[in-house]
């Protein structure tokens, strides 16, 4: 029968130094596959450490703090980092991994029907591509009566995508029992930050660093300091991936070593504000150079959806002959529906500077995003171009 004891010839082999292979999206480029040492994962991605906020020097240490009352519900595919790592998290401490009915697409219905008929504790949405159809479903139900037990929902967690403060804050009408935990991380650095949101309180603010998290300036040389004005490289110290597999190039290119210290910097562009917070602006791959201004398509595509009539959108650029390079948004409207491009962008005004502003707004039925909810930026440069 079945035994939660290992065999000897299965433990007896088992390290710390054991890799752990994590392939990133690949929704710039192509995808690759970051190598971690399984200690330095748990730590650095999982945020495994015991309640002192000591790391653990044993399993059994480990094991006596697991307490088991975690019921999490990761609704991305678990092919997405931030899915797995969540349902790891939770079977480290002890807990209970759920997984909806529905598995082949993002069903609302099927995900509330879910934490409601499981108790979870627990929901991991991929920020609003997730958090807004999630919405709209709360909408329908409130207005045909129905009425849900959401009650031990106790932690929104978002990750791998922009979870806007309009967005929260709907969230925290409906689920005003939660807290938002929004995680910032990548593939190659694990978690470098937190930003959290509850009903009690409902300000919102940055992320706040991780102690091994640091903003490098722009050409590498030194770290920035709380409330300088230059943006930076945002970048992980201490356990960070051994590299790539099987490609040194970009190995040595995310994860150098500078000054004797090696860093994992996965590409996001970020600045601290004077509180120590980190300011995420985008990342530099999706950023958009145009008459001489860089334009992160996060902070674009974020005060586009801003209009109610926007459901989803993505941001690009374009050749331009007189700006290099414009501002693109593929818009994807609600379902019955209207808005002019001047609407548009005059609710967007409301948030970003002018220059900032899509020189052409394109709508599409739906925006192409992948299993994830992650966006298609190859995908939303085809269209910038057909359109």
């Amino acid at each position: 029968g079945a035994t939660p004891t290992l065999p000897a010839f299965i433990t007896d082999g088992l390290s710390g130094d054991d890799v752990y292979l994590c392939y990133t999206g690949g929704t710039t480029g192509m995808p690759k596959g970051a190598m971690w040492r399984q200690a330095d994962f748990l730590v650095s991605a999982l945020g495994v450490r015991s309640r002192s906020g000591e790391e653990f020097e044993t399993l059994d240490q480990l094991v006596a703090e697991a307490h088991g009352r975690v019921r999490a519900l990761p609704a991305p595919p678990l092919m997405h980092g931030a899915a797995h790592w969540n349902a790891l998290s939770a079977w480290i401490a002890g807990g209970a991994v759920i997984i909806q009915s529905v598995v082949d697409h993002f069903d609302p219905e099927d995900v509330l029907s879910t934490v409601e008929r499981t108790a979870a504790t627990s929901l991991l949405l991929v920020g609003d591509p997730m958090a807004r159809p999630l919405l709209d479903q709360l909408a329908q139900e409130k207005i045909a009566g129905r009425v849900r037990d959401l009650s031990s929902l106790r932690h929104l967690l978002s990750g791998g995508a922009v979870l806007s403060e309009g967005v929260q804050a709907q969230l925290l009408e409906y689920l005003p029992q939660i807290s938002i935990v929004d995680v910032l991380g990548s593939t190659e650095a694990g978690r470098q930050g937190v930003a959290r949101r509850s009903a009690v309180d409902s300000t919102s603010s940055g992320f706040t660093p991780a102690a091994t998290s640091v903003v490098l300036n722009e050409d590498l040389s030194g770290t920035l300091m709380p409330g300088d004005p230059e943006s930076g490289w945002l970048a992980q110290t201490g356990r960070v991936p051994l590299g790539y597999l099987g490609d040194q190039a970009k190995s040595e290119a995310t994860f150098p070593v500078i000054d004797g210290v090696r860093y994992a910097i996965a590409g996001d562009r970020a600045r601290l504000t004077s509180d120590g917070s980190i300011e995420l602006l985008g990342r530099d791959s999706a950023c958009i150079t145009t008459g001489g201004e860089k334009v992160f398509a996060e902070e674009v595509e974020t005060a586009v959806k801003a209009h109610r009539a926007v459901f989803d959108a993505v941001v690009c650029g374009r050749p331009s002959e007189r700006f290099g390079s414009e501002v693109v948004a593929i818009v994807q409207l609600r379902e019955g529906e209207l808005a002019t491009d001047d609407e548009i962008l005059a609710v967007a005004a409301e948030h970003i500077a002018r220059y900032k502003l899509p020189r052409k707004i394109i709508r599409k039925q739906q925006i192409l995003r992948s299993p994830s909810g992650k966006a298609d930026y190859r995908w939303a440069k085809e269209q910038a171009q057909l359109g």
